[in-house]
């Protein structure tokens, strides 16, 4: 699957130059996993659907009582309907430059842990309903006022949150400004039992899937797709065996795309039928 680079796809402005952006974003079928690099910060206010949204070691659902804040980088999204006719959500984005502008403004906290969560979910209420409304009419606003009518804008709502969710989302803030990175064994742990692919995992590393490849090799001395299928395979098994489920409920759930595959090697694995477990 291509790789789409928001918000450059949104817009016809330098992404160098951009510092705040507003999207109104909709479509009318489901779309899993598409692969995103995201070069900006970006608040998903999410009005009709459900999103979820993969990163490096976790994974998030949001539904539309609920919207996000992401933190720029690679991740995997699905767009989901759910029982709407379309799917529609109001993306804000903001620069790495105007965050720190107004945190060296407004806070004096420092992160102490580095490895912070690459999202932050916000409970929607009156005030963010009253607020998207507003935000929907900066696009109506001639051009030349609507980046400082943003930067009112993106100011309000950051005051607001850390009103809201005090020193968490204040020390959140600080984290996306910092530049850990992570392990690529605990990045390869956490993803064992999950149902992304190679290619997937590889992309959320940002790494292409030969440089994966090699790194994985370097450093299990197997291929990370025969030592991915025998762990989840294992697990498979344990979930048959010790829990009232049926191959159907969890073939999804460990990456094969129809339960014929899963049956197939997991009777190849373990000389039976999974039904038979």
């Amino acid at each position: 699957m291509q790789i789409q680079n928001v918000p450059e796809i949104f817009t016809k402005i330098n992404i160098d130059k951009l510092d705040l952006f507003v999207h109104d974003f909709k479509m009318s079928d489901d779309v899993f996993k598409s692969k995103v690099n995201l070069s900006l910060h970006m608040f998903s206010f999410l009005q009709k659907g459900k999103k979820q949204v993969h990163f490096v070691g976790s994974s998030v659902d949001v539904n539309n009582k609920q919207s996000i804040l992401i933190k720029r980088g690679n991740c995997l999204w699905s767009e989901l309907l759910e029982n709407e006719e379309e799917y529609y959500c109001k993306l804000f984005f903001f620069s790495e430059r105007r965050l720190r502008d107004f945190l060296k403004k407004h806070s004096h906290s420092r992160v102490m842990e580095e490895d912070k969560a690459p999202y932050f979910i916000i409970e929607n209420d009156d005030y963010i309903i009253s607020y998207l409304n507003s935000l929907s009419t900066v696009s109506s606003t001639p051009t030349i006022l609507i980046q400082n009518l943003l930067s009112v804008k993106f100011e309000e709502l950051m005051l607001y949150l850390i009103n809201k969710y005090g020193k968490v989302f204040e020390m959140y803030l600080q984290s996306l400004t910092s530049k850990a990175t992570s392990n690529f064994k605990a990045i390869i742990e956490k993803n064992i039992y999950s149902n992304l692919k190679i290619e997937e995992i590889a992309f959320l590393c940002h790494m292409s899937l030969s440089t994966f490849k090699r790194k994985f090799i370097k450093e299990y001395q197997t291929s990370p797709g025969k030592w991915l299928q025998d762990k989840r395979l294992r697990r498979a098994k344990e979930l048959l065996e010790g829990e009232n489920i049926k191959p159907s409920d969890i073939y999804l759930d460990f990456g094969y795309n129809n339960l014929s595959n899963f049956s197939a090697a997991f009777k190849n694995k373990f000389g039976k039928s999974p039904n038979l477990i």
